[in-house]
C-alpha cells in the first residue's frame, strides 16, 4: 500500500509580479531554430516568425542564447560589442520587433548574458593587451610568468590546456577559463562592474524581461591565484584537476547582489537566472543569496547527470527541496545547449516521463528546442564539425554539435529550417521525415501533442502551478509525489523500468481518475487499490480525498 514518505515541501507565494516562480521556459539556441533569410544559420526574425508556435505549445518566456557581435569562435559567447546583434542574426530594430511581438502575445523574453569573459576582439581587451601602462590592463587578468617562462600556476581551461595563454606584445600571460580567444575579465576592478551596469540598463531599457547569467559561478577568481588540487583519475591516469579557486568565491556574492539591484530599480519584475555548474543542494542554495537579493533561479542541472533511476532521483530531489532557502523557487534543467539531448542520454523510451517529471515538479523547468517532439542527437561527421570543444579530441567526443543541430519543422531536406537549395550551419537529423512539428500536429498520439496537452494541464492547475509537493514512499522502479493546492490533488507517477507495476493508492483515495498518460490512451476509471502501470509509463492522476490528511 503507497503511502507518503517525505515532508511536504510548500511552494513560495506567488503573484502576478513573481511570475517566474512557475513559468515554463524555452531554450532557443538560436543558430539552429530557424532562418528567415536563406543564409542557413537561425536569426531573431526566424523567431519572431516562430512565437505564435511557442505560443500555441504553452511557452511563458524564451531564453534566447547570445546575438551580440562576435567572432563566432564560442559561437557567441564570446562577445565583441554588447549592445549590438551580430549581422548574421539580424539587426538590433529587428530584435525590437521580436520583443514587442512576444509581449504582444504576452510571453516574455530573457536574453543570455556573458559576463564572466569577452571576445579576444573586444575593444575592451584590444586595450588591456596594447600595453602594460594602458587604462584598461586591469579590466582582465594578467600575470607574469614564472621563473622558468612557464604559466603563472597549473589552472587550466575548461576546453583543455593551460588557462593562461602568453601574450608576447607585453610579456604577459592572461587568464581563460574557456578558449584562450575568451579571455576572462577582472570584476575585482570597479570599473569592470561599472561598465558591466551600463550594459545591463541598456538591455533593461529596451524591455528585456530578465537575463541568463552565463557561467556566472565563475565570476571572482581566488586572489592568491594558488595551484588547483589535482587526483588521479579512476584508472589511476591522468590528473584531474578541482576548480576551487574559480568556483564560487565567497566575493562574488556582493556582485551578485549588485547585479539584482540593477534589475529591481527598473518597474516590473525582471529575472535573473544563473548558470551555477553542476553544484549540489548547500552549494547551490547559497546564490539565492541569504535575503533572497541574489539569482532568482540558479539553474538546477545536477538531476541531468542523475542515473535514470527512481531512488537516485528521489534522493536527489529531496536534498535539493530540502536544501532550498525559505522562500526560494527551485529551477530544474533537464536538457541544454551543453549537453546531449534527452533521448540519446536516457534512450527513447523515457523521453515523455522526463517531460511528465520535468513539467509537474514544484519549480519552474526549462525546456529545450526540439525536446517536445523527441530530436535526438545528430551525428555530425568530423569535416562538418564547428564546434572547437570537439576538435580537442575528436576521436572520443564530437562536441556540442550532435545536440545543436537545426530544429525539425517538417520532412524537407533542411526540416524547414532553411531553405531546401541551402546548406545548414550544421547537418539536420535523417529522422527528420517523422520526427518533425508538421507531422506531430496533426497526431492525438505524438509526442508534441502529449508536451501541449501536459502544458495545457499545468497552465490549467494551480496543484501543478502552486500548489505543495510530497513525495511518496520508496517503491522500486517507481516514482510518485503528490501535488495539492487547497481542494486539487494530484498524484504523479513514474514507472522508470520495463516491468509493469501495480500500485494500491487505497491509504491516499478513495477515488482516483487518470488524466494523462504519457501512452495517450488509457482508461479514466481506475481501481483505487490496483493502479496498473505499464513498463516505462507516467501517469498523471486525479485523487479524490486525503485520507492521511
Amino acid at each position: 500500500m503507497l503511502t507518503t514518505g517525505s515532508q511536504i515541501f510548500q511552494a513560495p507565494t506567488q503573484t502576478a509580479e513573481t511570475w517566474w516562480r512557475s513559468a515554463v521556459f524555452y531554450e532557443v539556441y538560436i543558430r539552429s531554430f530557424q532562418d528567415s533569410n536563406g543564409d542557413g544559420i537561425g536569426d531573431l526574425r526566424g523567431i519572431q516568425q516562430r512565437l505564435p508556435y511557442l505560443k500555441q505549445l504553452g511557452i511563458d518566456a524564451v531564453w534566447i542564447t547570445p546575438f551580440y557581435p562576435s567572432p563566432m569562435a564560442d559561437f557567441g559567447y564570446d562577445v565583441s560589442d554588447y549592445t549590438g546583434v551580430d549581422s548574421s542574426f539580424g539587426t538590433m530594430e529587428d530584435f525590437d520587433r521580436l520583443l514587442q511581438s512576444a509581449h504582444d502575445l504576452g510571453m516574455r523574453i530573457v536574453i543570455d548574458m556573458v559576463l564572466n569573459h569577452t571576445s579576444d576582439e573586444h575593444p575592451w581587451f584590444a586595450e588591456s593587451r596594447s600595453s602594460r601602462t594602458n587604462p584598461k590592463r586591469d579590466w582582465y587578468i594578467w600575470r607574469d610568468a614564472q621563473p622558468d617562462g612557464s604559466p603563472p600556476n597549473n589552472w587550466t581551461s575548461f576546453f583543455g590546456g593551460s588557462a593562461w595563454q602568453w601574450d608576447a606584445h607585453t610579456g604577459q600571460y592572461y587568464l581563460h577559463l574557456f578558449l584562450d580567444r575568451q579571455p576572462d575579465l577582472n570584476w575585482r576592478n570597479p570599473e569592470v562592474i561599472q561598465a558591466m551596469d551600463t550594459v545591463l540598463r541598456f538591455w533593461l531599457d529596451k524591455g528585456v524581461d530578465g537575463f541568463r547569467l552565463d557561467a556566472i559561478n565563475f565570476l571572482v577568481k581566488h586572489e592568491a591565484f594558488p595551484d588547483m588540487p589535482v587526483v588521479t583519475n579512476a584508472t589511476g591516469g591522468d590528473l584531474v584537476q578541482y576548480h576551487v579557486y574559480v568556483n564560487n568565491q565567497p566575493e562574488l556574492h556582493p556582485l551578485l547582489q549588485n547585479v539584482r539591484r540593477v534589475l529591481e530599480s527598473y518597474p516590473g519584475e525582471r529575472v535573473l537566472i544563473g548558470e551555477t555548474g553542476t553544484l549540489k543542494a548547500p552549494e547551490l542554495s547559497q546564490f539565492y543569496g541569504a535575503g533572497l537579493d541574489e539569482i532568482h533561479l540558479p539553474m538546477i542541472v545536477l538531476p541531468l547527470h542523475t542515473a535514470w533511476q527512481a531512488q537516485a532521483m528521489r534522493a536527489c530531489l529531496l536534498e535539493f527541496y530540502a536544501g532550498l532557502p525559505q522562500g526560494a523557487s527551485p529551477h530544474f534543467v533537464f536538457s541544454n545547449h551543453d549537453d546531449k539531448r534527452l533521448i540519446t542520454r536516457y534512450g527513447f523510451e523515457h523521453h515523455r516521463s522526463i517531460a511528465m517529471l520535468l513539467l509537474t515538479l514544484l519549480g519552474s523547468p526549462i525546456l529545450y528546442y526540439g525536446d517536445e517532439i523527441a530530436m535526438c542527437d545528430t551525428y555530425v561527421p568530423p569535416e562538418k564539425r564547428v564546434d572547437t570543444a570537439g576538435m580537442i579530441d575528436p576521436d572520443h567526443y564530437p562536441g556540442r554539435d550532435p545536440n545543436r543541430t537545426p530544429m525539425q519543422w517538417d520532412g524537407s531536406t533542411n526540416a524547414g529550417f532553411t531553405g531546401t537549395a541551402v546548406e545548414a550551419w550544421l547537418p539536420v537529423n535523417d529522422n527528420r521525415s517523422t520526427i518533425n512539428v508538421a507531422v506531430q500536429e496533426h497526431d492525438p498520439e505524438s509526442t508534441l501533442t502529449f508536451y501541449q496537452t501536459l502544458l495545457r494541464l499545468r497552465s490549467d492547475s494551480r496543484a501543478l502551478r502552486e500548489g505543495s509537493i510530497q513525495f511518496l514512499e520508496d517503491c522500486g522502479d517507481v516514482l510518485a509525489y503528490v501535488r495539492e493546492c487547497d481542494d486539487e490533488r494530484l498524484l504523479i507517477a513514474i514507472n522508470f523500468g520495463g516491468a509493469a507495476h501495480i500500485l494500491d493508492l487505497s491509504a491516499l483515495t478513495d477515488h482516483v481518475h487518470c488524466v494523462l498518460s504519457s501512452r495517450m490512451q488509457r482508461p479514466e476509471a481506475v481501481s483505487v487499490a490496483e493502479v496498473a502501470l505499464n513498463a516505462y509509463e507516467s501517469v498523471l492522476f486525479r485523487l479524490a480525498s486525503n485520507k492521511e490528511g
